[in-house]
Order: structure tokens, then C-alpha cells, then sequence
């Protein structure tokens, strides 16, 4: 007597049928994740950096609320040291709210100073692990910068073809100077 092995045809189109419903419910839920993963990783990035100008803050004002402490011109420039990086802050006298970082340590750290390329120094001086950012846009780059007046604007690169000119197809993070406020905006489709 000859003895079969295997599946019968019945036994392998119903595991066919189960796989293909198991695919029908779980793939939805895996295309999802991407997106959840990039929502995540600004609101990680922007969370880093928001403590970050916090200690920037607290540390100006443990330093007795320096103004002008850079060499030349006096007034014009002023710095905390966090961590070993000197960090520029705002401490013109003529503004209401100082001590927000506002890029390097450099001859001028006032407000009307700071542009796109003072944004991504704050960036790379607060955080000590700072994602790749850049003013040019670069898919290669974590983080698209550019500054809208009175805010440095962060944009993530993953999944943007372009240069965003605005918040509205985009996700990142919004920076003032001004207050210190940092506020994230999760717009991509």
C-alpha cells in the first residue's frame, strides 16, 4: 500500500484564504507606521529642542542675565556657555524678553540679526546629537531650514519632492527666538 504525503488542494486553498485575509488587515496597518514614525521623529526632534532652549534660558539667567558680553561691538553681542559650546543669545536691552539662543557666538546676536543660517546654528549648538539641517534643500538632510519672519521654521525631508515655502504640506517645528516657543505642525499628507 502506498502510503501519500502533503496537502490536499482543500487544505492549501483554505491556508491561501487565511493568508490573504491576514494581508487584507494587517498591511493597511503597516503602510500606517511610516507615517506614525515621522510624526514621531519631529515631535522627538522638537521636544529635544524645546528643553534645549529651556537650559539655554535658565542658564542666561544663572549667568545673571549677561548683555553684551561678547568683545566688539558691546551690546550687540551676547553668549552663554552650555556644555562647553557658547551659545548666542538675545540680550539686546531695547528688547522685552531676552536670553532665547539666536545662533553662534558672534559680533551680533540681536534678534534682527538672526536668519535662516543662525536657525540651524541654534539647532547644531543646542542639541548635542543635532539631525543633519541645512537652508539649501536636500532629501539627504533631516531637516529642510528656513526663516519666516519673526520664526526659525523646521521642515522634515522624508517624503518631500521640494522646498516647502509654507507649514501647510509639511511636518516640523516652529521656533521664536522672540518668546522661545516651540510649536509643531504635522501637515503631510
Amino acid at each position: 500500500m502506498k502510503r501519500q504525503s502533503g496537502f490536499t488542494l482543500i487544505e492549501l486553498i483554505i491556508v491561501v484564504i487565511i493568508l490573504g485575509l491576514l494581508a487584507a488587515t494587517a498591511l493597511p496597518r503597516f503602510l500606517n507606521v511610516t507615517e506614525q514614525a515621522e510624526d514621531a521623529s519631529i515631535e522627538g526632534i522638537a521636544g529635544g529642542f524645546a528643553s534645549a532652549v529651556g537650559l539655554v534660558r535658565a542658564q542666561w539667567e544663572v549667568a545673571g542675565r549677561p548683555v553684551g558680553n561678547n568683545a566688539v561691538p558691546a551690546d550687540n553681542g551676547t553668549f552663554v556657555t552650555l556644555d562647553g559650546v557658547d551659545v548666542g543669545v538675545n540680550g539686546d536691552p531695547s528688547t522685552a524678553v531676552r536670553g532665547y539662543p539666536t545662533g553662534n557666538r558672534s559680533a551680533d546676536t540681536r534678534l534682527a540679526t538672526v536668519d535662516a543660517a543662525a536657525c540651524v546654528a541654534v539647532l547644531q549648538n543646542i542639541l548635542q546629537n543635532a539631525p543633519t539641517a541645512a537652508i539649501a534643500f536636500s532629501a539627504d538632510n533631516t531637516l529642510f531650514v528656513r526663516f519666516a519672519t519673526p520664526n526659525c521654521v523646521y521642515h522634515q525631508t522624508a517624503g518631500l519632492a521640494a522646498a516647502p515655502t509654507d507649514n501647510s504640506t509639511s511636518n516640523g517645528f516652529t521656533y521664536s527666538p522672540t518668546t522661545g516657543a516651540v510649536a509643531v505642525f504635522l501637515n503631510r499628507p
